[in-house]
């Protein structure tokens, strides 16, 4: 163990061992990694998302993973949530439909996969240091100290915490705020003699002519079940067992026929759940007892500090739900951001004021980003509530999560769109937002994110410490190969380029290149009396926001007047310029009155 390190990682799972494995690659950067456990050590949250793929191609780690046996192909998932009408999804459901490319993803035995992402780590080059706790970090000038478990110290440049959701270390100093409405337990246990879910005979069942994995999910009157296949080594003998899992309301357990702690309370019920009864019958638990985690929703207050150099990735920064198995993609894809972060903050090219920027972009996107999916999760919850009127669980849900929503989350919500995958499955394939409920969390916040004063016949107009400068920022959440928001138009050699990636990751990687390897140019507004406030970083490509500044630079304008001459970027650009500050709005109602001349 060295004195100093440039970055000090503190947690060596995905997100870790991935911020690890980049900065060691593409930096000069010494990377240190400590973990407090010893791997290989079991972990929940064993069924991903596709990002993950592209992710661990980035890092050098995708053909270990998959020369290794610890993984199942996953195409997509079967959401059983209304009696007779599941929804199925592949990934990326409506590309495929276009180009007939499946993309996948994996069912993993996390205690095999976990290692061999952090072994990949030291192989590259980051120290690692198992069985080692970190117990405090202590900011001072230029970096700060590491305090360790055996009472050392080490020194470091920059300090990063990707310990997970029950991080002591950033909780001291950073407030976490927990998604009132999320407030789950997780109990599971994994069994062998299961069928698969692809086999459900049943015509909705897509998975099944081409004999293709997807992750099951099946919602029961308390709560709802996951299934997935995880190879395990019992007895020295690699077998393919089920994880099962119920997701359900702490307050149900009071119930001591509902306690589904109890492992003959919870086998019972889960063969009694439409669909996963079918597959179940026969299943055996492999170990005694039952595994739990609870209360793992939340939101960090912040996640990037530049003045303490201190950054939070994944689970530590944000976890909201389990329920798109998108927990391990999201990390990975955060610390391929934290990555890039840190390689700028590093490069003397960028000026003090771009790097402080920089942290202050990701600070405020990945929280947006992280609230907008909790938002799209809440209205997910909403539609299934109504279907469930007596239940505990369902109307704990879908009430509106209580997020503290700033300004910095209304912009997101001005600035994306629906999740495609989530979208696809609650609208049943319709891929229409006008297909959701209206009432629902998403679409409330989202209505309340339009400027209610930005009528046809209001007044628009700079503030006085406007300003527009060049600048650099990085694209959140930047997954690669996989498809933004269907609103956003991918120019037809992007999306060829997505297509081939997808027939064969490790062959065809440079199809798709990350948008997380360089940091973009882009036109930065800022208050000149306030350069650590709000900013907006704008595209002037695709934003058209320098013309739109140079209009706006003429004086107040009657919005009516210019609307017509503007693009849809620019229209939606102006919305996010109200909602952060930087232009004035006056209606008539709102104007001042004109005093009578004497």
């Amino acid at each position: 163990m060295q004195e100093y390190y440039d970055v000090v990682i503190m947690g060596g799972g995905p997100a870790g061992s991935t911020l690890g494995a980049l900065l060691a690659q593409r930096t000069g950067l010494r990377i240190a990694i400590f973990d407090k456990e010893t791997f290989p050590r079991e972990h929940i949250g064993e069924s991903f998302a596709h990002p993950v793929v592209p992710q661990l191609e980035e890092s050098g780690a995708l053909a270990k993973v998959l020369a290794s046996s610890c993984w199942v192909k996953k195409f997509g998932g079967v959401y059983a949530w209304e009696p007779g009408r599941p929804s199925v999804a592949f990934f990326d459901h409506g590309p495929f439909e276009e180009d007939g490319v499946y993309r996948w993803t994996m069912h993993v035995n996390r205690a095999e996969f976990d290692h061999i992402l952090l072994d990949h780590a030291a192989d590259v080059g980051a120290d690692v240091f198992q069985g080692t706790a970190i117990t405090r970090y202590e900011p001072d000038t230029g970096g700060g100290l590491v305090h360790l478990g055996d009472g050392t110290t080490v020194r470091t440049g920059y300090f990063v915490d990707a310990s997970g959701r029950q991080s002591n270390v950033s909780a001291a100093r950073n407030k976490r705020a927990w998604l009132s409405n999320f407030k789950n337990i997780a109990i599971w246990q994994h069994y062998t003699n299961c069928d698969n879910t692809q086999n459900l005979p049943v015509d909705w069942n897509i998975f099944t002519s081409d004999n293709l994995s997807p992750i099951g999910c099946f919602a029961f009157r308390d709560g709802w079940c996951w299934y997935i296949p995880v190879p395990k080594i019992i007895d020295g003998r690699r077998v393919l067992t089920h994880s099962i899992g119920i997701v359900t309301n702490p307050a149900v357990l009071k119930d001591p026929e509902r306690d589904f702690t109890d492992p003959g309370v919870f086998l019972n019920t889960v063969r009694q759940v439409p669909y996963l009864q079918d597959l179940i019958s026969a299943a055996v638990p492999v170990a005694d007892g039952m595994l739990t985690a609870t209360n793992y929703s939340r939101v960090s207050d912040e996640f990037a500090d530049y003045d303490e150099r201190h950054l939070l990735v994944g689970d530590a920064a944000f976890f909201v739900d389990p329920l798109f198995s998108s927990g391990v993609a999201v990390a990975m894809t955060q610390a391929s951001a934290a990555a890039l972060l840190l390689q700028a903050t590093t490069d003397s090219a960028h000026s003090e004021t771009d790097k402080r920027h920089l942290w202050q972009d990701y600070n405020s996107k990945w929280h947006g980003m992280a609230e907008t999916f909790a938002l799209m999760i809440d209205q997910w919850y909403h539609a299934i509530a109504k279907n469930n009127p007596d239940s505990i669980y369902w109307n704990t849900r879908g009430t509106g999560s209580d997020l503290g929503i700033r300004e910095q989350t209304f912009d997101t919500l001005l600035n994306t769109a629906f999740q495609p995958t989530l979208l696809h499955v609650l609208t049943h394939g319709t891929r229409r937002i006008e297909d959701l409920d209206a009432a629902g969390p998403f679409l409330a916040a989202t209505a309340l994110a339009e400027p209610a004063d930005l009528t046809e016949d209001a007044t628009i107009a700079l503030a006085p410490n406007a300003a527009l400068r060049d600048s650099v920022t990085l694209i959140v959440p930047g997954f690669k190969a996989v498809y933004p928001p269907s609103v956003v138009r991918l120019p037809p050699p992007v999306k060829a380029g997505i297509a081939e990636y997808w027939k064969n990751p490790l062959t065809n990687h440079a199809s798709a290149p990350s948008p997380l390897r360089s940091t973009i140019p882009c036109k930065r507004i800022y208050f000149t009396d306030n350069p650590g406030g709000a900013t907006i970083d704008a595209n002037p490509h695709l934003d058209g926001v320098t013309g739109l500044w140079e209009l706006l630079s003429t004086g107040p304008l009657k919005y009516g007047e210019i609307s017509d001459q503007l693009t849809d970027a620019q229209r939606q650009l102006v919305k996010r310029m109200c909602i952060n500050g930087f232009l004035h709005i006056t209606t008539p109602q709102t104007a001042e009155p004109v005093p009578d001349s004497v």
